[in-house]
């Protein structure tokens, strides 16, 4: 093991007030990274501060406090930073895939800090594999595999129709809704069948178990108890929580329009909590808004292409 003192130059960052910059789009501006935990530690993106220079691409940001302390980030463009943050810059030469590493590792002391001991002083003597202990796999790993994910599937943008046009329709004329079955953690065996539980993340999939699958792909899962209204569209065969329920389609579902309905599924989760659970029978009879043909019939070919012209809807074509 070694520190992350030897590995990298350590520097405090620029200390800057997001308030007192001016902002900038994305293409031309200078990246502004706080002590956030998600975006990269990108918060906004800020036009050049003359007489400043930016931080380099190839170096990394380390909130040193806050509640995303430790949350390191590899940044691939110029950087400013925000109060609290400290910048590495590797002592030798390293790749990405080996900045990414010491980044997760970095980031995996975190449980060592809250807000009354932030990082500003130990984090030079923070320990780290040495570049000679490192896993055999970091040299093997694609870290270019998501290049391009945030594309939209067509550059062509389709704007939402007016909502006071939107017809509701009951999700029993939707779909066939089906329960999930109980299966408790001591009857689970390892193995690949996804086990959708009534979770906020991960695309609801809690376990990989060696059970056979119970419900059928491209279907939608809708949480009733535990985070409930959470929705989720399933690509392949799974077994479900008898927490969840799986919505089976009358018409034929594709990614981006499982997509669409997704998010207007998940606004409708404030009617629901522990008192009121989202049962199976109440979804049979819950409506949903949504955007109407001139047959009255809802507009699938709208809802398709809208999502198609969203960022990140390319990679919704390999599913």
């Amino acid at each position: 093991m070694t520190t992350v003192g030897n590995l990298f130059h350590v520097r405090y960052g620029h200390s800057l007030e997001l308030n007192h910059l001016t902002l900038a789009d994305r293409n031309s501006g200078i990246a502004f990274v706080s002590r956030k935990m998600g975006d990269n530690g990108v918060s906004a993106f800020v036009q050049p501060i003359t007489d400043l220079d930016p931080a380099s691409p190839g170096e990394v940001s380390v909130a040193l406090g806050g509640n995303g302390v430790l949350s390191a980030f590899l940044q691939e463009r110029p950087f400013y930073t925000g109060r609290d943050v400290a910048i590495l810059s590797p002592k030798k030469q390293m790749d990405k895939a080996t900045l990414l590493y010491y980044c997760m590792c970095i980031t995996a002391n975190r449980y060592r800090y809250n807000y009354g001991r932030q990082a500003n002083r130990s984090l030079s003597t923070l320990q780290l594999p040495s570049l000679k202990e490192l896993p055999k796999w970091i040299s093997k790993a694609d870290v270019n595999q998501f290049k391009g994910s945030d594309a939209p599937w067509m550059q062509r943008k389709v704007a939402l129709k007016n909502f006071k046009s939107w017809k509701a329709y009951s999700l029993n004329s939707l779909f066939i809704i089906k329960k999930g079955k109980r299966l408790t953690a001591a009857d689970m065996s390892p193995g690949t069948t996804p086990y959708i539980g009534a979770i906020d993340s991960n695309n609801g999939v809690s376990a990989l178990i060696g059970q056979k699958p119970i419900h059928d792909a491209h279907t939608i899962t809708v949480n009733y108890n535990g985070s409930v209204g959470e929705a989720y569209y399933q690509p392949v065969a799974f077994w479900a929580t008898d927490d969840a329920n799986v919505l089976y389609p009358r018409f034929k579902l594709t990614p981006s329009i499982a997509m669409f309905l997704i998010a207007v599924i998940r606004h409708e989760t404030y009617r629901f909590n522990y008192g009121r659970k989202w049962n199976k029978k109440r979804m049979e009879e819950s409506l949903i808004k949504l955007p109407a043909s001139a047959s009255g019939k809802p507009d699938w070919k709208f809802m398709e292409k809208f999502i198609k012209g969203l960022p990140y809807s390319s990679v919704l074509q390999n599913q």
